[in-house]
C-alpha cells in the first residue's frame, strides 16, 4: 500500500467528525475521550474551518490526514502550538480494520515532518493513553523517544488519565533549520 500524508482539506474535516461519534464507546475509553466533551459536528467543523483561514503562525491546530492508496486511511492533529518552538500531536486510524497493521509509523513520521516544517518546530510531543498498546508502539518505532508516564487531561475531548510523554526533537526527524 502507498501511503500518502498531507493537510487536511475543508471537505475531508468529516473524516475526524464520523471517527470520534461513529467510534464505539469502548473504543473511545481507549483513547481517553469522553464523549460529552465532543464539540457538536457543526461547531467543530466551523471552528476547524475558522483556524484553517488564520495565518499558520496563529493556528491552534494543523490537522494532516492519512491516505492508503488515496482512500482515507487515518488523520493526525497537532494542538498546544507554541510556533517555532513546538506542539502535542494526536493519532487515528479511521479503519478498524487497518489498524494494527504498520501503517501507523510511517504515517506519524510523515505527519513529524509536515508539523516540523510548516510550524518550524524544535520539537513534537504525544500523549497517548498510557494503556492503549498500539500508539504507544507506532510512536516509538517512528522515533519518538519516551519521556515518563503521568495522569493528566491530554486534551480538550479527554478525561484524567495515565498518558505516556513521547517526544520527538527536530534533528531526530531529518530536518534542519
Amino acid at each position: 500500500m502507498t501511503t500518502t500524508v498531507r493537510e487536511m482539506t475543508d471537505s475531508e474535516f468529516g473524516i475526524v467528525i464520523d471517527y470520534f461519534f461513529k467510534s464505539t464507546p469502548e473504543h473511545l475509553e481507549t483513547l481517553g475521550v469522553d464523549p460529552t466533551r465532543l464539540p457538536t459536528p457543526d461547531s467543530w467543523r466551523e471552528r476547524f474551518q475558522r483556524d484553517r483561514a488564520r495565518p499558520i503562525e496563529q493556528r491552534a491546530s494543523l490537522v494532516v490526514i492519512w491516505l492508503g492508496d488515496n482512500q482515507p486511511l487515518g488523520f493526525s492533529t497537532s494542538d498546544k502550538i507554541a510556533y517555532g518552538e513546538q506542539a502535542n500531536m494526536h493519532l487515528h486510524v479511521v479503519d478498524p480494520e487497518r489498524r494494527n497493521r504498520g501503517y501507523g509509523a510511517e504515517c506519524v513520521r510523515q505527519s513529524a515532518d509536515i508539523y516540523f516544517e510548516r510550524l518550524k518546530l524544535k520539537r513534537l510531543f504525544c500523549e497517548p493513553n498510557a494503556f492503549n498498546v498500539a500508539p504507544n508502539r507506532t510512536l516509538q518505532k517512528a522515533g519518538f523517544k519516551y519521556l515518563k508516564t503521568h495522569m493528566t487531561v491530554p486534551g480538550p475531548l479527554n478525561f484524567h488519565q495515565a498518558v505516556t510523554r513521547w517526544v520527538m526533537e527536530r534533528q531526530a526527524c531529518g530536518r534542519k533549520n
